[in-house]
């Protein structure tokens, strides 16, 4: 069997104004991937006057980003970041680490690194 080269998965869970947000990345991310995941997003909050987002993301098999891509994650971070209350994110490479620290600059609530799936989950839920 042939091993994933790239893909994308995303999740939208929502209860009343409280939306769980899954992003799964295989790969390297690309423009043509925030073609897809910016409309999802947008549209899904849009339908909320003030949305509370938890995002869970899983970097386990992301291998990084595209420079235009890496321009459209920090376009979708200042444009929802007032809407994230936590972000997690899941991996097990060192720049990951470094990223959650980064990204804690754009997002109003919390942003996290975890190498444990399940502990990243449950910072989430508390």
């Amino acid at each position: 069997m042939v091993g994933l080269t790239h893909g994308l998965s995303i999740g939208i869970e929502r209860s009343g104004s409280e939306f769980f947000l899954t992003l799964k990345a295989v790969g390297t991310l690309t423009h043509k991937d925030y073609k897809i995941i910016t409309p999802m997003i947008d549209s899904a909050l849009s339908k909320v006057d003030h949305p509370i987002v938890k995002v869970l993301i899983d970097g386990s098999q992301l291998e990084g980003w595209e420079i235009r891509a890496a321009w459209d994650d920090l376009k979708l971070g200042l444009k929802h970041g007032n809407n994230f209350k936590k972000v997690a994110i899941y991996g097990n490479k060192e720049w990951q680490a470094t990223l959650a620290k980064v990204a804690g600059w754009f997002v109003a609530g919390k942003v996290a690194y975890f190498e444990n799936a399940t502990t990243a989950i449950e910072w989430l839920q508390e």
